[in-house]
């Protein structure tokens, strides 16, 4: 695991908008894309501690692809050696899930994984309702390990497409109002399907980009358009920060091929041996 490098690892996933009758956009198939994480992050030699999944799970209407989205996320939990934790989005169907682990009795809970604490919230709706605020403040008001990350599918702000303005959580600051003074290092949010981070009312926010696809950044003002890009975000935590990198899986011809200074150091050992 990551944390045997002095590091907390999540690797966050966002959007995956499955299907039950086909390929999203005639293209798209989050079932797939599902396996290529695991693929990718074992050639990459992630580690996480944890994979985070934050809403959209699948695309609207399509009710029966919960069952192959629950196989398919115990593939990813083999394939990383990790647990795959998931929330609920706009386009998810709130008792379909039922079938995924950890939805059967409440789309919302709270995960204790070795020093790190990981809230999982419901914001289906577009909102935190006022029993789970509730909840979410006394599960926070009491420290915990290295910390606190909090996951939702709507970041507590917009984005800065102009068609996207108004579509983060409808009850932001309600939400950072449970947060305050808690040990929360990062809240983790999908939705926007392009990668985001700010820091709202003194909390970090990380939007990670989509595993279906991304944003066109330069539609225009009164238009959405989407682009075939599959990209997942990694999450670090140290004892002096957070940092949060996206990773495309995309695989462009390289430019360039050299070995690292840490194998041409080996490779100057084995030759002075």
């Amino acid at each position: 695991m990551s944390i045997d490098n002095g590091r907390l690892t999540i690797l966050h996933v966002s959007d995956v908008h499955a299907t039950d009758d086909g390929l999203l956009y005639d293209t798209i198939d989050g079932i797939g894309r599902l396996e290529l994480v695991g693929s990718y992050a074992r050639s990459a030699g992630i580690t996480p501690e944890a994979v985070i999944v934050t809403g959209d799970l699948a695309q609207r209407g399509h009710t029966s692809v919960y069952r192959d989205l629950e196989r398919a996320l115990h593939r990813l939990e083999d394939a990383v050696n990790a647990p795959v934790l998931t929330v609920l989005g706009n386009h998810d169907d709130r008792d379909a899930a039922r079938v995924l682990s950890g939805h059967a009795e409440s789309h919302y809970r709270v995960v204790e994984l070795g020093p790190l604490r990981i809230v999982l919230l419901d914001s289906s709706a577009g909102s935190i309702d006022a029993e789970q605020l509730d909840w979410l403040r006394d599960t926070v008001s009491r420290p915990y390990g290295q910390g606190t990350v909090v996951a939702l599918h709507h970041a507590p702000l917009g984005s800065p497409l102009p068609t996207l303005a108004k579509s983060g959580l409808r009850n932001p600051r309600e939400l950072t109002a449970a947060l305050a003074g808690s040990d929360t290092r990062i809240v983790l949010a999908g939705h926007f399907h392009h990668p985001m981070a700010a820091v709202v009312d003194g909390l970090q926010v990380s939007v990670g980009p989509s595993l279906a696809y991304h944003q066109v950044m330069n539609a225009g003002p009164d238009a959405v358009s989407g682009h075939d890009s599959a990209m997942f975000s990694l999450v670090h935590l140290t004892d002096g920060g957070v940092s949060t990198t996206s990773v495309s899986m995309s695989t462009p011809e390289p430019l360039f091929t050299a070995p690292s200074a840490r194998a041409r150091a080996r490779s100057s050992t084995i030759l002075s041996s």
